[in-house]
Order: C-alpha cells, then sequence, then structure tokens
C-alpha cells in the first residue's frame, strides 16, 4: 500500500466514527431514512469521479488506458479506485470498463434481442425480472397537450442518486419528469424543466418527490407501480413506450426499437425520440445503442450512459 492510502484510511476511519456517533444519537425512525439518504449522497459523490474515468477513457482510447492511469486521472491509487467501484457497482474496475467496450456491446446486442422476443409480447414493463421498474403510462389528452399543462401544478424536489444530482417532478398522476444536473448547474435543469410545462404552477418540495426516488433506485424493497404522466407527439409516446418494455442489463438498437413500433424505416425519428425522453432512467432511453456497438449520444452526456449500462449490467451479473 501506498502511503497516501494509509492517510487515506485514516480519514475514512474517523468519518465512519463520526457516522456511528452521529446515528447512535438518533431516533430509530430517523436513523434508516438518514441512512438511506446518505447513502444516496455516498453514491452520487462515487459517481462524480465514475464519469471522470469514462470521460479519461474517452479521451485517451488510442492508447487504451491502463488501471492506474485511469486511477490517477480521478486523484486515487489503484487500491481506492478498487474501492470506489466495488461500493458504487458492486465489482472491480476492470469487469466494470470491459462492458464499456464496443465489443461487449456488440455482444449484448445480439444476446438481448431473444430476450426481446419474449419481452415485447408481455406488454408494458413487468415487476417480474428483479431490478426491473414496473412502471404504469399515462399520456396527456391532445387537449391537455394543446392548453400547455395550464391549471397543473407540478412539484419537485432536488435528489442525489446512483448518477448524480437529479430533479424528479410529480404531479398528481404519477411522475412527469426526472432530469439529471450536469456540471452542478441546478437553474438550468430547473428551467428546461419549466419549459417543458410552460403555464404550469411549480412548488419544490423535496420531501413530496423523496418516496418516488426511493421507488426509482429501490425497484427491490420497493415494488409497487410507478406512475408516469407524459406528453408527447403520438410517435414520441409510441417510442417511450416501446422503451419501457427492454429490461434492465439488456440493449437494443434504434432500428430494432422503429421496427417493434411497426415503423422499420424510422429508426432516426426514434432517436429523437429518444432524445427528448422526459423521465430519465425511468424511461431507459439509455439502454438504445447504434447497431455497431456504438453507444451513441444522451441528453445528459455519453459518459452517464456508459456508467448507468455498465451498473445496469453489474446488478444484473449479481443476480445470477
Amino acid at each position: 500500500m501506498y502511503a497516501n492510502d494509509y492517510s487515506q484510511l485514516t480519514k475514512d476511519y474517523t468519518r465512519f466514527e463520526q457516522a456511528v456517533l452521529f446515528l447512535e444519537q438518533l431516533p430509530r425512525s430517523q436513523r434508516q431514512e438518514f441512512m438511506l439518504t446518505h447513502n444516496y449522497h455516498q453514491l452520487a459523490e462515487d459517481y462524480a469521479r465514475i464519469e471522470q474515468a469514462i470521460l479519461f477513457m474517452e479521451q485517451n482510447f488510442r492508447h487504451q488506458p491502463d488501471l492506474k492511469e485511469v486511477a490517477n486521472s480521478v486523484g486515487l491509487s489503484e487500491f481506492h479506485f478498487q474501492r470506489l467501484f466495488s461500493r458504487w457497482a458492486g465489482i472491480s474496475p476492470k469487469r466494470f470498463l470491459q462492458f464499456l467496450t464496443v465489443e461487449y456491446a456488440k455482444q449484448l446486442l445480439d444476446e438481448s434481442r431473444s430476450v426481446l422476443e419474449v419481452t415485447y409480447e408481455s406488454g408494458l414493463s413487468s415487476p417480474g425480472r428483479l431490478h426491473d421498474l414496473f412502471v404504469t403510462c399515462e399520456a396527456m389528452t391532445p387537449g391537455e397537450f394543446k392548453e400547455q399543462a395550464e391549471g397543473l401544478t407540478i412539484t419537485y424536489g432536488f435528489h442525489p442518486s446512483p448518477f448524480g444530482e437529479s430533479v424528479l417532478a410529480i404531479t398528481e398522476r404519477g411522475i412527469c419528469n426526472l432530469l439529471f444536473i450536469s456540471g452542478g448547474n441546478r437553474e438550468e435543469t430547473l428551467q428546461e424543466l419549466k419549459d417543458t410545462w410552460p403555464k404550469a404552477t411549480f412548488r419544490q418540495d423535496p420531501t413530496q418527490t423523496q418516496p418516488f426516488m426511493e421507488r426509482i433506485f429501490n425497484p427491490v424493497k420497493h415494488q409497487q407501480a410507478l406512475p408516469v404522466i407524459l406528453k408527447g407527439t403520438n410517435f414520441q409516446i409510441k417510442v417511450w413506450q416501446a422503451l419501457l418494455k427492454i429490461p434492465s442489463g439488456t440493449v437494443v438498437s434504434y432500428e430494432d426499437i422503429a421496427t417493434q413500433i411497426g415503423q422499420p424505416g424510422a429508426a432516426q425519428a426514434v432517436g429523437a425520440a429518444a432524445a427528448h425522453n422526459p423521465i430519465g432512467y425511468v424511461i431507459p432511453c439509455h439502454r438504445v445503442i447504434r447497431k455497431m456497438g456504438v453507444f451513441g449520444n444522451y441528453h445528459w452526456g455519453t459518459a452517464r450512459k456508459k456508467a448507468i449500462l455498465g451498473w445496469e449490467v453489474a446488478q444484473k451479473e449479481g443476480d445470477q
């Protein structure tokens, strides 16, 4: 071990000891809630370094940096880099980074097609798969779409997640938006939310949105239907509903989705609809990649797309 490893371990222990003492002073009901929320904060902090590592590899893909170089790029030793990935994804960084190669993506595409043939016959997302969300969809009526949410009240809150900070928005009918925040710019992300619903009334209340975050990122514990309300064109809604059928830990191509909705020549339009997905992660547009195994674009950055996909495959491997 390196000298800075001992220094880091000392800091880690001090924080751990402080956390234990703090938790001991809380009532039992508050203790569990704090631990769950704090865990999301830790995962969000970890994600920031995961994203840095993925970006470093994207920028240096020609010479294929080794594990030590990638660890150094995020200011960690190999030892602490291992700990980071074990805590965030449950696997080693070497195994995780294998998930992000074009070769693995092509293999996953091939394997996924047989799974999807069964999945698409079984309707919308099913609660039968351990890490999948059971989502129920409702689309706004043409009249509501035309009125641009006039009279609608939207409650939102900023929350940490395993993929960085996000803003979650809900109505009395269900989740309407989940947007990841890039570069810590809350104001820009909040404005994007408000532009989506120009005539709605907004109120910030994270205590109302937090239970939905728990159901999104801990589906094993919260096996309840997750209601979402969608506002889009008929084509966009068809695409978003098709995306909900893709199981966690699998990927499809844009052409696969176009074929599934009965418009095999509309792969480019499918990509445009995926780019306008209003409910990140829940509607899994990140599970659609190019047919050659290239991950493709993502509204919240290609590094985040790769991180989410790698994390999901790691969860799936852990269940086998």
